[in-house]
């Protein structure tokens, strides 16, 4: 858009506190998003002069030039839609979920399955989330698990995950933004102090072993466990000859080819080294593995005549059709935080007040933590919000006094960064992990906060602890020993109130 970035000071936070209160109050997203991004460019206006109609205009430039920077992600989306349906028509998601109804029989190796399959697919949150939401729906609705819970298992395996795998989009990403304080090895150093990701893990465990719930999930459960299981109807358009590797091939082909396309993108087949290369432009790679799958299913599906051409064409189009909802909270929520970056200078603000803050060195992780925890909730992006505030931690850090204490601080940076990016109704990944679930979006909001939070106040004690001993393994085990306390609590305390 070519515009100047303005300091307002703390004006900057209203556009995004106006988004999530709305939505959260009112429960319709798309209109709270339209009038957060509406508020960034009025108050952008009248603080440079300008009418109210030019703010009209600049919340509409915003949105068009946002779609301009992701059209990649759009482009895989829609053909990640188109995918699905294909399959689905298919049978051979109907197949798969049949074979999987008779090894997987409870809610708790439901659970497991799917944790387990969102930790093996780590490449990618936004691809995480989407894959393995159409891989185990099916599974999780006849074990009567609440779409609720998946989209919570989904989102607490997909940033958390990318966050701790040395190779992936995110981990290019933050070692970028290191290189400073040693690049990828400093990154590995900061795993054992990824208390957030680490911890969230843990609690995903610990929910799908014991089925423990509480908050708003335990309410969606139990409402889930009251529906009578009836016998699945097959839709008219579901090909009764489908087999499980109709789903199958399809997936794993789309799975290795993203991986292929990513390195392609990057230039691993021109000498970049393969964990520099997938991060280049993954979500290109993930385009062409996308269409590589739509591909596989077209040669699979009509010569055996699972299906004919015109149903196929009619799949992709509707596929189409399930992602204009997702699609459209994300360019609005995307249009909000390029109101916030680049006209508002919210990261600016926060990282000012970052810097003026004289603390303690010993309690600068557990500080940094909750600024980052902050500004990620508030922009709805983990990548921005580390991108920010890293130079600054490792400025701190990079001074005789700061030393000792710069792995924890960045370990809490990226931490905090995915604390607000689990949570926040306006990040990428919770919306697509709404969409992998097929949840309504501010239910898988409302449900996960108080896991995710209950988390992320863990890790502040931890992180005080880690600027005190400057150890990760006392740390981390004194972390799970407090969130194990914690959970115990909530349960006696649950115990106390049914008797």
């Amino acid at each position: 858009m070519g515009l100047d970035m303005i300091d307002v000071g703390w004006l900057s936070i209203l556009p995004p506190v106006i988004a999530i209160v709305l939505a959260l109050t009112t429960k319709e997203v798309y209109s709270s998003l339209f009038l957060g991004v509406i508020s960034g460019t009025l108050i952008y206006c009248l603080a440079t002069g300008q009418s109210v109609i030019r703010a009209v205009s600049y919340a509409f430039d915003m949105m068009a030039q946002k779609i301009g920077d992701n059209g990649y992600m759009i482009i895989f989306l829609v053909l990640l839609g188109a995918l699905i349906v294909v399959v689905t028509r298919s049978g051979g998601t109907y197949a798969y979920g049949q074979w999987a109804a008779k090894r997987i029989r409870g809610p708790i190796s439901a659970k497991l399955a799917t944790a387990l399959l969102g930790i093996v697919i780590f490449i990618d949150d936004g691809f995480n989330c989407l894959t393995v939401g159409t891989v185990m729906r099916p599974i999780t609705d006849r074990c009567q698990v609440s779409r609720e819970k998946l989209a919570y298992l989904l989102d607490a395996t997909a940033a958390p995950v990318c966050i701790i795998a040395p190779i992936s989009s995110w981990a290019v990403a933050v070692s970028s933004e290191m290189t400073q304080a040693g690049g990828l090895t400093a990154f590995m150093q900061t795993i054992p102090f990824n208390l957030y990701a680490l911890l969230t893990l843990c609690m995903v465990l610990i929910v799908s072993v014991t089925s423990f719930d509480f908050g708003p999930m335990k309410k969606a459960e139990i409402q889930k466990r009251k529906e009578i299981h009836t016998k699945e109807e097959k839709d008219p358009l579901i090909s009764e000859n489908g087999k499980v590797f109709d789903l199958v091939l399809p997936l794993v082909t789309m799975i290795l080819c993203a991986i292929a396309g990513m390195a392609y993108v990057g230039g691993y087949f021109e000498g970049t080294p393969f964990a520099e290369a997938i991060g280049a432009n993954p979500t290109a790679g993930l385009t062409l593995g996308t269409f590589a799958g739509l591909l596989v299913a077209f040669v699979l599906y009509i010569p055996r005549k699972l299906m004919r051409f015109q149903d196929f064409m009619t799949g992709i189009v509707d596929g189409i059709k399930t992602m204009i909802a997702p699609l459209l909270i994300l360019v609005f929520a995307w249009a909000l935080s390029g109101v916030c970056r680049e006209m508002l200078g919210t990261g600016q603000f926060v990282s000012q007040f970052v810097s003026a803050i004289q603390l303690p060195m010993e309690f600068l992780p557990a500080l940094v933590f909750v600024i980052a925890a902050f500004l990620s909730f508030a922009t709805g992006t983990a990548w921005g919000t580390f991108g920010i505030l890293l130079p600054i931690v490792m400025m701190i850090g990079m001074t005789p006094e700061g030393e000792l204490i710069l792995i924890p601080a960045l370990g809490a940076t990226l931490a905090g960064s995915v604390y607000g990016d689990h949570c926040s109704p306006i990040s990428d990944t919770t919306i697509l992990s709404s969409t992998g679930a097929q949840c309504v979006h501010l239910r898988h909001v409302e449900t996960q906060m108080p896991y995710a939070t209950l988390v992320a106040a863990v890790c502040v004690v931890g992180y005080i602890i880690a600027g005190f001993t400057q150890n990760a393994w006392i740390t981390l085990a004194a972390s799970i020993l407090l969130l194990l306390v914690c959970l115990v609590v909530l349960w006696l305390k649950q115990k106390k109130v049914k008797s």
